[in-house]
């Protein structure tokens, strides 16, 4: 039997429709993946939008080769060096009170964590999200994620709510200019928040850029003002820096924009720059806090050494190479080139996001701008380019670009060249 009977046979469909791309992906190098019969496909999303320093870096590989002979995995109430080493220098790219860490292995798994800690040490449980958010799949987490995956599962626990995401290309509210108001959006929705509480609100958890929202980036003053609205509730903040966090938007943290500081902050895939690492911190006084409550979030790959020597070699790589500086003047060159495919295209409605994490909103004369975006997609793997394009109701089809931030300019280039040509290709399809 082949390997697409094997895997119609075996393995579960973990992503809807359309789960699996259909090549047979057999080596990574850089931005690019190689395919079995050796096609080479540029990676515009940094695999799971992780892969910060491209596919199998060779300071990376060094690393992972000496710890995994040196020092793997461990019982978890074992502390190594690594472990210490990456907490200590997480916490000198942070301004105060940063400064206590907890490493774990995946997104939701951190936001699981920091949601707990927020609900032991304020001693109450609702949690508050954006309506487009994603912030993982496990309990606590799913509950706070409504792009997706709630349908068919049940009732979610209780307390969660969810508060429009501020969208200044599709404005719900807006001013007398047709601009969105997001003060009075923002106003509306904790009014509603209030209204629906039971006098139980934790926390807010939210990220700085919703990414699988459709690359949507509230506007400067908008997170101040959701941390005044916090404060006034004795609610905690929780940003989820998952795919902005670490050089990718111009910028170590996307926060830094906003001058404000979360009082939890998580990380993931980009920590482990496509390897399972992810990071809880927060201050020493809500850790004493949860310490003194009996705060446990204990499991198997809690503090393990190997990944955390990956995290050691990220944060190297990334100061050295200035990769924050990379990252905000490659995505001006990227933005430069979307706007021309725009310029040549009118159904390109809308480009956003900042550094190299940037959306490109479909708009369709025939109103069906996710079919449009499906096709674009398809002919840009038949060219060379993988792309990922987050389809929501109410919005068109938004490609979400996310390339290494060791692109080359003439890897973007040649994305833009394909993107531009499948474009074209798929418009004239119509």
């Amino acid at each position: 039997m082949g390997f697409w009977t094997d895997v119609d046979r075996h393995l579960i469909r973990y992503a809807g429709p359309g789960a699996f791309t259909p090549e047979i992906i057999a080596g990574a190098n850089g931005s690019f993946l190689v395919t079995e019969d050796g096609r080479r496909i540029l990676d515009f999303t940094s695999g799971q939008m992780s892969a910060i320093l491209g596919h199998s870096h060779p300071e990376i590989v060094a690393t992972v080769q000496r710890q995994v002979a040196t020092l793997d995995h461990l019982f978890s109430g074992m502390i190594s060096r690594p472990v210490v080493d990456l907490a200590r220098r997480l916490a000198g790219t942070l301004p105060a009170p940063l400064e206590k860490v907890q490493l774990l292995t995946t997104g939701a798994e951190s936001n699981e964590a920091a949601l707990r800690m927020a609900k032991l040490v304020t001693g109450k449980h609702e949690i508050v999200s954006f309506a487009r958010s994603w912030h993982g799949m496990t309990q606590a987490a799913a509950g706070a994620t409504y792009s997706a995956g709630r349908k068919g599962y049940g009732p979610a626990a209780p307390g969660n709510f969810a508060i429009p995401a501020p969208n200044t290309y599709r404005p719900d509210f807006t001013t007398a200019d047709g601009d969105l108001d997001w003060r009075q959006q923002l106003d509306f929705a904790f009014d509603l928040i209030d209204a629906q509480s039971v006098g139980s609100l934790a926390a807010c958890i939210v990220e700085p850029i919703l990414s699988s929202g459709g690359v949507l980036e509230p506007p400067l003053g908008y997170f101040a003002a959701l941390q005044e609205k916090c404060r006034e509730r004795g609610m905690l903040l929780i940003l989820d820096e998952a795919q902005t966090g670490l050089c990718r938007t111009g910028t170590w943290y996307a926060f830094e924009r906003d001058g404000i500081v979360p009082d939890i902050l998580t990380l993931s895939k980009t920590l482990g720059a496509g390897l399972p690492l992810a990071a809880v911190i927060t201050s020493p006084e809500i850790e004493q806090e949860a310490h003194d409550r009996g705060y446990l979030f204990f499991t198997t790959h809690v503090s393990d050494p190997l990944v955390a020597a990956v995290g050691n070699t990220v944060l190297d790589v990334l100061t050295r190479d200035r990769l924050d500086e990379r990252a905000a003047k490659l995505g001006e060159l990227l933005r430069q080139g979307l706007a021309s495919i725009g310029e040549r295209h009118p159904v390109v409605g809308d480009i956003r996001g900042r550094g190299l994490l940037v959306g490109v909103e479909l708009t369709s004369d025939t109103g069906d701008a996710d079919e449009l975006g499906a096709r674009i997609t398809r002919r840009c793997l038949e060219l060379g380019l993988h792309m990922n394009i987050v389809q929501l109701p109410g919005m068109g089809g938004v490609f979400r670009i996310a390339p290494p931030l060791t692109a080359t300019e003439d890897e973007l280039a040649l994305g833009l060249e394909i993107l531009g040509q499948a474009v074209g290709d798929a418009v004239r399809a119509q």
